[in-house]
C-alpha cells in the first residue's frame, strides 16, 4: 500500500463521513510508531548475539525484559491517560523513545542494553494505550453522530500499524547497511518527528475525556466480569496468534528443510492485512454484531490449526509440504482481521466513564500475561513427543474455548 493510498484512506475512512483531524492525526501516529520501531528491533536479537557477544539465554532474557516493560505496563500508561490526558502521556511517551534508541545505539555492556530496551518498552507503555483509547473514543463519538461504524476506524487504525510494520523493516534493513548505530539513530528520529507534530498539533484539552483519580480504577475493572471475559478470549486470541513465531517456524523448519520460506509467509500476512483489513470489516460490520464478529474470527482461527493438525500426519514435504502452512496463515489473519479491531471496539461499552485509558491497557496488560502463561505450556505441549496432529489440534482448541467466554450481550 503506497503512501498516497494510506493519505486517501485516512481522510475517508474507506465509506462514511471524513475522518476529523484528530483521527487522522492519531492514525498516522500509529503508522509512524510502528515505522521507527520496527527499522530496529527486529533486528535486535542478531545485534546483541553477533555485534555485542551475549549468550543465547540472556539475548531472550533482555527481549523478555522489553516486552514485559512494554505489554505488561500498558495498563499504567492508560491509568496515567486518564488521569493527565493524553497529551503529555504520548509527549512523555516519545521522548523516552527517543532516549532509548538513542542509548541502544551506542550500548556496549549488559547494563546499557537493558537500560536501553526498558526505556524502549516503558515509552510504548506510556504513548500506546493513551492513543489507542483516543482512537477508540474518536470512534464511538462518530458513530454516535452519525459518521459510520466505529470498526471501520479502529480497522483503519489496525492497517496502519501493520503497514508500518511492514515499512520498518525494509528501511532498516537498509540502515544495516552502514550498522545498527544509524538505524536506532533513525528510529530515534522518527520519533522525534512524532514528538514535534504532536507538540505542535496535539489539543491541550479534548472535549468529551474527563479526568478521574487514579485510585480506584483497579478495583471497579477486577470486578467487571464482562471485561474480564473480554480480556480472557483476547489472550485466547493472542495466544493463537502468538503461534506465528513458535508453532509455524517449527512446521515451516519440517517441510523445507529450513525457515526461508518463513519471511514469505508473514509477508503473505502483513499484505493480507493491509489489503483486506478494511473490506473485511465492513462486511462484517453490515452483517455482524461486534459478539458474532469475534466469534467468526476465533473459529476461523481454530480452523487454521485444524488444517495442519490434519494434513500433519500425512508427513508432506517441499512445496507441497508448505500448502497447510500457508492456509494456516491465511486463515488466522482472516481471524486476526474479525478479532482485533472489534475487541478494542468492544472495550469503550465495558468502561467506566473516564476510565477508557485503563480498560484500553488492561485489555494488553492482562492478555499479554495470558500469552506469557500460555507460550510457555506450547512449547512443552510442542516437545511433548504427542502424535503430531495432536499439539496442533490441541491449539485449535484454545480458540473454540475463548467463543464461550466471551460476554453474551454487546
Amino acid at each position: 500500500m503506497t503512501a498516497p493510498s494510506i493519505g486517501r484512506l485516512v481522510r475517508t475512512s474507506g465509506r462514511g463521513a471524513p475522518l476529523s483531524p484528530l483521527l487522522r492525526l492519531l492514525i498516522v501516529t500509529q503508522l509512524a510508531f510502528n515505522i521507527g520501531f520496527f527499522a530496529v528491533l527486529p533486528f535486535l536479537s542478531e545485534h546483541l548475539g553477533q555485534g555485542i557477544g551475549m549468550a543465547g539465554w540472556l539475548v531472550g532474557f533482555v527481549l523478555g525484559l522489553r516486552t514485559f516493560s512494554q505489554q505488561g505496563l500498558f495498563v499504567v500508561g492508560g491509568a496515567l491517560a486518564d488521569r493527565y490526558g493524553i497529551r503529555p502521556v504520548v509527549l512523555a511517551g516519545c521522548v523516552l523513545r527517543i532516549a532509548g534508541f538513542g542509548w541502544l545505539g551506542f550500548a556496549e555492556r549488559t547494563w546499557a542494553v537493558v537500560g536501553a530496551v526498558l526505556l524502549i518498552g516503558f515509552a510504548a507503555a506510556l504513548f500506546s494505550p493513551a492513543v489507542e483509547s483516543e482512537v477508540a473514543r474518536q470512534a464511538v463519538v462518530r458513530e454516535g453522530e452519525g459518521g459510520g461504524d466505529r470498526t471501520r476506524v479502529l480497522a483503519l487504525f489496525t492497517v496502519a500499524g501493520q503497514a508500518g510494520a511492514f515499512v520498518g523493516p525494509l528501511l532498516g534493513a537498509l540502515l544495516l547497511a552502514v550498522d545498527f548505530r544509524t538505524a536506532c539513530l533513525a528510529g530515534a528520529g522518527v520519533f522525534v518527528l512524532v514528538l514535534a507534530g504532536h507538540a505542535w498539533l496535539l489539543p491541550q484539552r479534548l472535549p468529551g475525556r474527563a479526568r478521574v483519580r487514579v485510585k480506584g480504577g483497579a478495583r471497579l475493572l477486577l470486578r467487571n466480569r464482562r471485561f474480564l471475559a473480554l480480556c480472557c478470549a483476547y489472550g485466547a486470541y493472542l495466544l493463537a496468534y502468538n503461534q506465528l513465531y513458535l508453532a509455524l517456524p517449527a512446521e515451516v523448519e519440517r517441510a523445507a528443510g529450513s525457515q526461508a520460506p518463513l519471511a514469505w509467509l508473514f509477508a503473505l500476512s502483513s499484505l493480507l492485512v493491509v489489503t483486506a483489513q478494511l473490506p473485511v470489516t465492513r462486511w462484517a460490520g453490515e452483517r455482524l454484531t461486534l459478539r458474532r464478529s469475534m466469534v467468526a474470527g476465533l473459529v476461523l482461527i481454530a480452523a487454521g490449526f485444524a488444517v495442519v493438525g490434519v494434513a500433519r500426519p500425512a508427513g508432506w514435504t517441499g512445496t507441497g509440504g508448505l500448502v497447510p502452512a500457508a492456509g494456516f496463515v491465511v486463515l488466522l489473519t482472516v481471524g486476526q482481521m474479525l478479532v482485533a479491531p472489534v475487541a478494542r471496539a468492544w472495550v469503550p461499552d465495558l468502561a467506566e466513564d473516564g476510565r477508557l485509558g485503563l480498560y484500553t491497557g488492561a485489555l494488553s496488560s492482562v492478555s499479554g500475561l495470558i500469552v506469557l502463561a500460555g507460550s510457555s505450556a506450547t512449547g512443552l505441549l510442542l516437545d511433548s513427543g504427542l502424535p503430531v496432529a495432536v499439539p496442533w489440534l490441541v491449539l485449535a482448541a484454545v480458540p473454540l474455548a475463548a467463543v464461550g467466554v466471551l460476554p453474551r450481550r454487546h
